[in-house]
This record gives C-alpha cells, structure tokens and sequence, in this order.
C-alpha cells in the first residue's frame, strides 16, 4: 500500500481549468517534488489529498483510506502548510499553537519549543500584525510539532528570507532521513533537487513526467558535437585530455539543471503562467 494513491482525477471547472486524469502515488518514506507553475493544478491536487474538495471522478487515498469519506482521520495523522495559510487573526501565535497542541491531544510530546528556536520564531504577538514571513515560519511550527509520519507541503518557504528557506529545506532533508514521508510542492528547484527522490511535473492540469530525479536528468542531458578544422587543431584541442586520441570530432555531455529540465517541458509557453486553477 502506497502513502499517498491519485488514481486518475478529474477536476473540471470549465474552459480548460481544472485537473484532468492526473495518476501518481508517493511510497512510505519518499520525498516526492510537485512541479508546476502557478495555476498548473498543484493547488486543486493537494486539496483533493486534504479531502477539500470532492473528486469529480477518480480516487485519492491516504495510507489506503480515502480522502473525502475518510477525510478526517488523513487529516489528524497529516502535517500540512497550504499554499495560502490563512489563520485565526485575533489571536497570538502562542494561543494558536496552544489551541493545535490541545486538538491534536499531542502533550509532552510536541516539537514546538524546538522548532519555534530553529526558525528564530517569538510567537507571542498577535497574528495578524505578522509579517508573510513570521506567519509562514508559525505555519511550519504547526505542520510539524505533532511530529507526522506524511507531510503535504504546498509552496512551503513561500515569504521565507533565503536563511530561513535554508532551515526548512535541512528540516525538509531531516525529515526524510528519519523515514517520513512527504509531498511538496515548490517553485524552488534548489530545494526539490536538495530532497526529493522522484519528481512529478504538472502542467495545464495534466502530468506530463513522473520519474525519479535521476532518470530525469539522465533523459534530458545534453550532448554536443565539435567539429574542428583539421588533424592539428583537433590534437591542439586534445593536448590537455589525457588518454583521448587526436581526432576532428568530440562529444561533449552536459547534464541540465532541474530547472532547465522543467523549462524543456513548458517550452517557453508565455500562456502557462495564466491558465489552470
């Protein structure tokens, strides 16, 4: 039984919008990056997996229950940060945490204080005169302080300064070592190349790749041709190469970035960025 099963979903809102015959799964104890522009259908994925919204058609399920019937015990053994995290604003971040700590029935066993350390976080003000990137840093806290077995992380380090998305990524790498399991979706590729074992890549509300990240970058590496003039300037080129004969033709291989992978997908479709809820 796989952690997390899409099995051919449908989300059709209309005039091209939605996610259609979207099929992929996350094993127990991988990390799997969601890739995809704003509006490719990450968003509407993850919140079929939340049990949010119910499938039009096709199945999601949560170490095998079901993600609308079922979906409040996926939502008590998950750790979540939505791509928009909206909270109670009239409270302080310490009562918000305390409320989740008391919910969760979590006790002694809560990650809080070491969590709330690592990512510098005083939680004591009132949460709507947080800044983006305290109220991002008190959404982590509240993913992980319960200490979930599969986290589903939506632009996780969305208003983080690059010290903090540094923190998180290692927390992210921690997690992973310690046998977790996790679905995030991201527009840094640093942090998904840094973290995940295989990658799926969205787009207009279909997948278009689903592979480890090594075989992707295999399929995508690039290879080039240098014909030189002559005999002498191919030996001239050559000198510095050891055990490589004179010739007038030489291949070279370049192995492409996760991102240049992901920009050979979109082709540069000035579209993509608008479309797909």
């Amino acid at each position: 039984m796989n952690a997390i099963q899409i099995e051919n979903l449908i989300r059709d809102y209309g005039g091209g919008k939605g996610v259609f015959d979207v099929s992929f799964h996350v094993d127990h104890g991988e990390a799997f990056g969601f890739l995809g522009p704003n509006g490719a259908g990450k968003t509407t994925t993850i919140r079929h997996l939340m049990g949010f919204i119910r499938p039009q058609s096709g199945k999601c399920t949560i170490d095998g229950i079901d993600c609308w019937s079922g979906r409040d015990k996926v939502q008590a053994r998950l750790g979540y940060i939505p791509g928009e995290i909206s909270f109670f604003d009239d409270i302080s971040g310490t009562e918000f945490l305390k409320f989740l700590e008391e919910y969760r029935r979590i006790g002694t066993c809560s990650r809080k204080a070491e969590l709330l350390e690592r990512f510098e976080l005083d939680p004591t003000g009132r949460i709507k005169k947080m800044s983006k990137g305290t109220k991002q840093k008190l959404g982590i806290v509240a993913a992980f302080m319960h200490d979930p077995d599969i986290l589903i992380l939506d632009e996780p380090t969305s208003g983080l300064d690059p010290l903090m998305q540094s923190r998180f990524v290692n927390l992210v790498a921690e997690e992973k070592e310690h046998g977790k399991t996790i679905l995030m979706s991201s527009h840094m590729f640093e942090e998904v190349e840094r973290t995940c074992d295989r990658i799926g890549i969205i787009r207009k509300g279909r997948m278009i790749a689903v592979d480890s990240a090594a075989a992707l970058h295999e399929r995508h590496t690039r290879s080039y041709t240098v014909t030189l003039e002559n005999e002498t300037a191919a030996e001239a080129f050559t000198a510095d190469f050891d055990g490589v004969r004179s010739g007038i033709r030489v291949t070279v291989a370049a192995k492409q970035s996760l991102e240049e992978i992901f920009m050979n997908y979109y082709g540069g479709d000035k579209n993509d960025q608008h479309d797909i809820i």
